[in-house]
């Protein structure tokens, strides 16, 4: 509300009462373009209705008024900006992450282009350890394949990141910004499952891309229908084998000579020093951590409504928070399901 009682306004107010008076046109006296509808001889108390309104002592009279442009320009430039320096500092860690961990000699253990037999035959037993499934069985006289006997905080180490990596895929096929990427979730999470996490980085940079809107929102295929109408399971899973992979590292192969906890606690040291891909693992982990509540927080809609405050603040939690992630996704929601 603007309180004026300039003298055109004592004067608009005496034509009112005053028929044969010419209404004045008011606008010229304010420093804002604007455009004032005049007043009607018949009717002086009806006024034209818009966005801007200037009272009198007595009467209230709207006016057309252009506003100056707001600031959303402004801001929607700092954003195209803060996203270019946020790509670019993606795209830099994942040649950072491949120049360090797979080319160079550098970094604790040998290069691929120098990996040893010891550490192929590692990664073989680990695999066939996936998810502890042989020595579990193993463990209740069901012997069908003997399970590799390694030590448990490499078996602890490899599962946890791997099981982590399974809880991701309903993420990545529920993404709302997935579309940017042009090539196929599918591959791309089996990459990350299978070989190296490398590939969950240009991910993230690309859909940070402006979005097309001449595309059509993609169909997801069979493996993203089903990896999102089971989130839970999935979820589920991947956290149990989280928490086991925790608490095998750490008791796991009692019967053997691994020591206790402190001894285990030494030999990882040791390991993550001296094993390539045990460095490695340590670097997804990290940016698991960066990444799992980056993506669940530009995804909360994709929760039911009541449970998106638990989980905006689990999604800090490494691991449990993308379980509730999960575990609380509104499967009823025709724009997730389809």
């Amino acid at each position: 509300m603007i309180l004026i009682t300039s003298p055109p306004v004592t004067y608009l107010r005496h034509s009112l009462h005053n028929r044969h008076t010419k209404p004045p046109q008011i606008c010229s006296h304010f420093h804002r373009s604007s455009e004032i509808s005049t007043v009607d001889r018949y009717n002086p108390w009806q006024t034209t209705m818009n966005h801007s309104r200037i009272r009198t002592r007595d009467r209230s009279y709207l006016c057309l008024a252009r506003r100056k442009p707001e600031t959303a320009t402004v801001i929607e430039v700092e954003d195209d900006r803060i996203r270019r320096i946020v790509r670019y500092l993606l795209w830099t860690t994942e040649a950072v992450y491949i120049l360090w961990l797979f080319l160079l000699p550098y970094a604790p253990g040998d290069p691929v282009w120098a990996i040893s037999r010891e550490t192929v035959n590692s990664l073989l037993g680990l695999s066939l350890n996936f998810f502890f499934i042989l020595p579990l069985t193993n463990s209740v006289g069901i012997h069908f394949l003997e399970a590799p006997v390694l030590h448990p905080m490499a078996e602890g180490l490899f599962n946890f990141v791997i099981a982590w990596t399974l809880m991701f895929a309903p993420l990545l096929y529920t993404d709302r910004k997935r579309d940017r990427y042009k090539s196929s979730l599918d591959v791309l999470w089996s990459l990350m499952m299978f070989l190296t996490n490398t590939f969950l980085i240009p991910y993230m940079a690309i859909r940070l891309n402006d979005a097309d809107t001449e595309d059509k929102p993609s169909e997801r295929s069979r493996l993203g229908e089903v990896m999102t109408k089971g989130a839970p399971i999935v979820g589920l899973t991947g956290a149990t084998v989280c928490l086991i992979s925790t608490l095998w590292s750490l008791y796991g192969r009692g019967d053997g000579d691994f020591g206790g906890i402190m001894e285990r606690w030494q030999y990882l040291i040791g390991y993550l020093g001296s094993e390539r891909l045990a460095y490695a693992f340590i670097w997804d982990i990290c940016l698991y951590t960066i990444f799992q509540p980056w993506l669940i927080g530009e995804n909360l809609q994709n929760v039911k409504k009541s449970k998106i405050v638990l989980v905006s603040y689990l999604r800090f939690v490494p691991v449990f928070g993308l379980f509730a992630y999960l575990l609380f996704l509104n499967l009823d929601d025709e724009k997730l399901i389809n």
